[in-house]
């Protein structure tokens, strides 16, 4: 029974084959790239990491935190939005599960716009919604698909692919698959047999009514995961 345990998962499988659609050679900025997860899948690209490199992995003890963060071996450090390199300097930009944690995130896709080529690419994931994580430096909730077609065509992108990951069911049997972690760390106790089994009821359930969905991804999901194509010679200015 996977209902509720596929986000991650499928996030990382679409992102790989983005990476593939890239011809070899072509320069990529993996902004907020943080411990260089895809790294290994840009053999074929001149790939230049980037990232504000403060966040140790223990942040303030809030919400969800990694633990440790290594991030030593990010290229640029500094602000998303300001990243000291030339305009119109690369083929494609990767930005994943970054947006969120972004102050001012259409600061940083202007800046993206500045600094792609012609016709780049870039590659964009961000929740839906999201528990707080890496506090503090967690700024927004999360990013429906309204927020990209608003924001990006402004900004002189045109979207080749917009697709939502998951659905309302998948959604909140995630969080119900959470409960026993999230119980544990603010209440100190668990679940116990009889709500286990209540629980993994309702996951069935979840399940039943995620193979029968009719689209109500439109209405909860993961996240969005966006293809974008730079049209602009130069970038616009934000009003």
């Amino acid at each position: 029974m996977r209902v509720g345990a596929t986000n991650e998962a499928r996030r990382v499988e679409w992102v790989q084959e983005q990476l593939k659609k890239i011809p070899a050679g072509s320069r990529l900025l993996d902004a907020g790239a943080g411990e260089l997860r895809f790294k290994a899948s840009c053999g074929h690209l001149r790939y230049v990491s980037q990232d504000f490199a403060q966040y140790d992995g223990k942040g303030d003890n809030k919400g969800l935190q990694t633990g440790k963060w290594d991030q030593t071996r990010v290229d640029i450090v500094g602000d998303i939005t300001a990243i000291p390199e030339p305009s119109d300097s690369f083929d494609a930009v990767l930005c994943v599960e970054v947006l969120e944690h972004l102050p001012d995130p259409v600061l940083a896709l202007a800046e993206f716009s500045r600094l792609l080529r012609p016709n780049g690419a870039l590659i964009l994931t961000a929740p839906f919604c999201s528990l707080t994580h890496f506090a503090p430096f967690h700024f927004q909730t999360g990013f429906n698909r309204y927020f990209y077609e608003h924001h990006l065509p402004k900004l002189g992108f045109k979207i080749t692919e917009i697709l939502g990951n998951g659905d309302f069911f998948h959604y909140i049997a995630q969080e119900i698959r959470r409960i026993s972690v999230v119980a544990s760390a603010y209440t100190g106790r668990t679940p116990n047999l009889l709500e286990k089994g209540a629980m993994r009821i309702v996951l069935h359930m979840l399940q039943r009514f995620a193979e029968a969905d009719r689209g109500s991804s439109e209405l909860l999901n993961f996240g969005y995961h966006v293809r974008a194509m730079r049209e602009a010679t130069n970038a616009p200015a934000i009003s």
